[in-house]
């Protein structure tokens, strides 16, 4: 799971170039494409975008981002940073903040791999969901905040974005199970678990009657974000990698599912009492959305929570995979391996609270 896009060096940390790039044929085609570009430029590579490396690019006079996707033989639709620059200019302006992308380039001849060049925004990023940083009377304006633009992204239309092609039309939960539970059963070496096999067996016969379709983001989450270095405010929203046209009640339940997350996990509230922390409740937070996107509820919400949490199993069972064939490079693999077994057992209490 790609993390980090525009943050500053503050909030990721940087350090020596590990994926190579040519500084002099950047330098050249900054000047080329990059309005207002004036070198000497200094490269150094974030800690983040462990997917798409991502390094921050110097001036004397600017500062910019770079995501590029990996240089070498990459699986079809892999890493297609250009797709993420795609959604990120058609939401530029909106009530949806993004970085700017500046430049696209996909000539693989300038840096080896397609790459694309934005703004670099500085904020601040929490990585904690509790926003444990800020003062307790302070948090919840913070809830509210990110609650806000996930529901103005699930309320811009998408033609008239310019995204009608962004992805497949209708039928999202049966094909998204498909795909999950065919990469689950295929991969023999990382094993199986019962409650897997239960979700793929049940997942398919408990698919809501609704076919809406939306912008969806697909990691929403408070790491996932810029804010505004002094107010509740987001700046840009990051990682766009997995976005495409969705349901919006998925994309929300994976947002809203911080309230049952572990967080040694990624970034959640491990089922923790959110009022003492100053935070809205898992109600409250629900409510707030279907108020901003004109819903007076939300039926089968375990439903979309049992789904999301099965989809992330299935990512980190893909993960424990990789582990076990010696070919996982990220240095988080082995832990996220290691947790496959209690987020497929969150997957099947929701399940279960929908029978």
């Amino acid at each position: 799971m790609a993390s980090g896009t525009a943050l500053t060096l503050a909030n990721t940390g940087s350090s020596k170039v590990r994926v190579a790039i040519d500084e002099i044929a950047l330098t050249g085609w900054m000047a080329t494409n990059i309005e207002g570009f004036r070198g000497p430029l200094s490269v150094e590579q974030f800690n983040g975008g462990q997917s798409n490396p991502t390094y921050r690019l110097s001036t004397p006079r600017a500062r910019y981002v770079l995501r590029r996707k990996p240089p070498g033989l990459l699986l079809k639709g892999a890493h297609d940073v250009l797709r993420e620059a795609r959604v990120s200019q058609a939401l530029h302006g909106s009530d949806v903040p993004v970085a700017q992308v500046l430049g696209i380039c996909e000539d693989e001849t300038v840096l080896g791999s397609q790459f694309y060049v934005m703004e670099m925004v500085e904020g601040r990023v929490f990585w904690d969901a509790a926003f444990t940083d800020l003062p307790i009377h302070e948090r919840a304006a913070y809830f509210d905040e990110m609650n806000r633009v996930i529901a103005a992204l699930h309320s811009i239309d998408p033609f008239a974005a310019g995204l009608s092609d962004f992805g497949k039309p209708g039928n999202y939960f049966a094909r998204q199970i498909g795909r999950w539970s065919q990469q689950y059963m295929e991969d023999h070496l990382a094993g199986r678990l019962a409650d897997m096999d239960s979700l793929v067996e049940w997942l398919p016969t408990a698919i809501p009657d609704s076919n809406e379709a939306a912008i969806v983001h697909g990691d929403f989450r408070c790491d996932n974000m810029i804010f505004h270095p002094t107010e509740p405010r987001v700046l840009a929203v990051l990682d766009w990698e997995l976005s495409t046209l969705g349901h919006p009640l998925s994309d929300f339940a994976y947002h809203a599912m911080m309230y049952r997350m572990p967080g040694d996990i990624v970034a959640g509230l491990g089922s923790a009492d959110p009022v003492p922390l100053g935070l809205p409740t898992e109600e409250e937070y629900i409510a707030a959305y279907c108020a901003r996107t004109g819903r007076t509820q939300i039926p089968d919400w375990d439903f979309y929570l049992a789904f999301n949490f099965f989809r992330l199993a299935a990512i980190f069972h893909g993960i424990k995979g990789r582990v076990m064939r010696g070919s996982a490079s990220n240095t988080r693999a082995k832990e996220r391996a290691e947790a496959l077994p209690r987020l497929a057992a969150l997957a099947r209490q929701a399940m279960e609270r929908c029978q």
